[in-house]
């Protein structure tokens, strides 16, 4: 019996550390083609991810948004045009192997993608990190946390985003090799943080939320929807998502005053 629990153990360590990329990303057929809206950013040697630029000169901040699983920017088009008309700049692209970037999804990668992101917003366009919020949705988490804990950034904020991936299928911590150590990172970023998620969240759920809020340093504000589930947190909070985000703008500065 202990020789048989001892052998699934292992085959699932093996898996996490070989095969978990596979489940983790997902990327959908690409929902779009490339024009002249599509900005490509290298990564590194041949390596390229595209992304989509929708400027506000009134805007104050510009959001750098990664978006979640099974998602490309042909889909969360409608969730950048929103927030571009909350008053925001609005910047976003694909991880490697989504939509019509190059390469392979994995969570170093991921890392690799944000930082060229990172780095085109403020050595091309120039913006100034003061002027820079972090929107990680679900997944998109992983590489916003991550950056913001070693960049300057004006903000942070994540919706729906767990605080490790193994830990969405089972609560406790049972297999090395885990991905996106959300929860170990979130305490390294010293900007203002804004938790969303919805209550009855059935990919991630709830208490991923309220651990990353709990963990993550002040100033901090929270935006729980108690109707909400994964993929219709804006539809069901309504006015509340503008409100919500206008208030943690307020909080943004009075942290630079």
């Amino acid at each position: 019996m202990i020789s048989s629990l001892l052998f699934v153990y292992a085959c699932l360590c093996l898996y996490a550390y070989f095969g978990s990329d596979r489940s983790i990303f997902i990327p959908p057929p690409a929902n779009y083609r490339d024009s002249e809206t599509i900005v490509k950013l290298p990564v590194r040697d041949g390596v390229e991810i595209s992304a989509i630029y929708l400027p506000n000169p009134e805007a104050d901040y510009t959001i750098l948004y990664s978006h979640g699983n099974a998602e490309d920017l042909g889909l969360i088009l409608p969730v950048l045009s929103q927030l571009h008309s909350f008053g925001f700049a609005v910047f976003a692209y694909d991880y490697q192997g989504y939509g019509t970037s190059d390469g392979k999804p994995s969570e170093y990668n991921a890392y690799l993608d944000i930082n060229a992101a990172y780095r085109y917003l403020t050595q091309m366009l120039e913006i100034p990190p003061s002027q820079i919020l972090l929107y990680g949705r679900s997944l998109g988490g992983g590489p916003s946390i991550d950056l913001a804990s070693r960049e300057a950034v004006a903000g942070l904020i994540v919706e729906g985003t767990f605080v490790t991936t193994f830990r969405v299928v089972t609560r406790v911590s049972i297999v090395p090799f885990d991905k996106f150590d959300n929860l170990a990172k979130i305490s390294n970023v010293y900007s203002p943080f804004l938790a969303i998620h919805g209550k009855r969240d059935e990919v991630v759920p709830f208490w991923h939320g309220e651990k990353l809020f709990e963990a993550a340093n002040e100033p901090k504000q929270q935006f729980w929807v108690e109707e909400a589930g994964h993929n219709d947190l804006q539809m069901v909070a309504g006015d509340r998502y503008e409100q919500a985000l206008r208030e943690f703008i307020k909080l943004v500065e009075k942290n630079q005053k």
